[in-house]
């Protein structure tokens, strides 16, 4: 069947294409009412559909926003990304999303994608702002706004809006020591990631930590993949070690959960033989065995947040990092007998 277009809606009411326009777009010209009548029986009995996407990139503003992710089958990504998507449709906006795996290129490939489709705005949540697919896409250029979310900006006129990272992680690390753990083990830290990276900040907080109570950090922090699965591979190489650590701190909850069930495997009592404290309080750290001590972020503020900031114009825009604030969550695998 062919596709109805707005030339078969004026033919049938009896009015040119420009009135046509005018109703169904709601302007910019008046049309009289019984005119305006014909013209929108036509429609119902043509089943016409306008081309809203076509519309929308003529007026150059298609009330959609693009989104990258790392990868949306994380629990931490996909419960940001949800609450992105419910910050943009209270403010009237679609939103579109694209993992990147982690690879630079294909992150670059949807940040291309999105402003070829001229997206009103761009949340980026990368793994490296400083890459070549994103630094060249600085607020500016075509005017598209870019606010980086959960990763800060490493450029002077980038905007971002993070938690505050290092300070949470040194909470609940004080908190491991504080039960009288005289070494905390970070799992989950790596040495290869940007300083703008959010583990990054949450390496230097437990480095802080064990700075102030006297503690070398030598030896302890051990690199791991973000995902529960393969971080579960390499946590039952650390713990299956004849000096393995009493307490250990993972820089998210994911990779926390991996190390709880390598605990299982290997017949290690949580938290009696091992204290465990994650980061991000995904929801499933409280149903994890034992239920994860964490740090809770305020991912509902951010998201809202970033969306403000996308669609705020130029007059509202901020540089720099917008911090939010990050709170301990205690529960029984640190060996708190009561959860907070």
């Amino acid at each position: 069947m062919a596709r109805v277009t707005r030339d078969d809606v004026a033919r049938v009411a009896g009015t040119s294409t420009a009135v046509v326009s005018y109703v169904i777009n709601d302007g910019p010209r008046p049309v009289a009412a019984a005119t305006r009548a014909r013209v929108l029986a036509a429609v119902e009995e043509l089943g016409y559909r306008p081309n809203r996407v076509a519309q929308a990139m003529a007026r150059r503003r298609t009330n959609l926003i693009g989104m990258v992710v790392p990868d949306a089958r994380q629990p931490f990504f996909a419960g940001l990304a949800h609450m992105v998507e419910q910050a943009a449709a209270e403010r009237g906006r679609l939103l579109l999303i694209g993992n990147s795996d982690y690879a630079d290129e294909r992150e670059a490939h949807y940040i291309r994608a999105f402003l070829g489709m001229q997206v009103d705005g761009l949340i980026l949540v990368t793994q490296d702002p400083a890459v070549p697919g994103v630094a060249g896409f600085d607020v500016g250029g075509d005017g598209t706004p870019v606010v980086l979310l959960h990763h800060r900006a490493e450029t002077a006129g980038g905007v971002a809006v993070v938690a505050d990272d290092e300070g949470g992680a040194a909470a609940v690390v004080r908190h491991l020591l504080g039960h009288g753990h005289t070494e905390v083990h970070c799992f989950g830290g790596t040495f290869t990631l940007s300083p703008a990276d959010p583990v990054s900040g949450r390496t230097a907080g437990w480095a802080t930590a064990l700075a102030e109570a006297g503690v070398s950090e030598d030896g302890l922090l051990a690199p791991a993949p973000f995902d529960r699965v393969r971080a579960h591979a390499e946590a039952l190489k650390l713990l299956a070690r004849p000096d393995r650590p009493s307490a250990v701190f993972c820089a998210t909850d994911d990779q926390a959960i991996g190390l709880l069930r390598a605990a299982d495997d290997l017949g290690i009592r949580v938290p009696e033989e091992l204290a465990v404290a994650g980061f991000d309080d995904i929801a499933e750290a409280v149903i994890a065995g034992p239920a994860l001590t964490t740090v809770a972020t305020a991912q509902d503020d951010m998201a809202r947040a970033a969306v403000d900031l996308v669609l705020g114009g130029a007059a509202e825009r901020v540089t720099g990092a917008r911090t939010f604030p990050a709170r301990l969550v205690l529960r029984r695998s640190c060996g708190c007998p009561k959860p907070s």
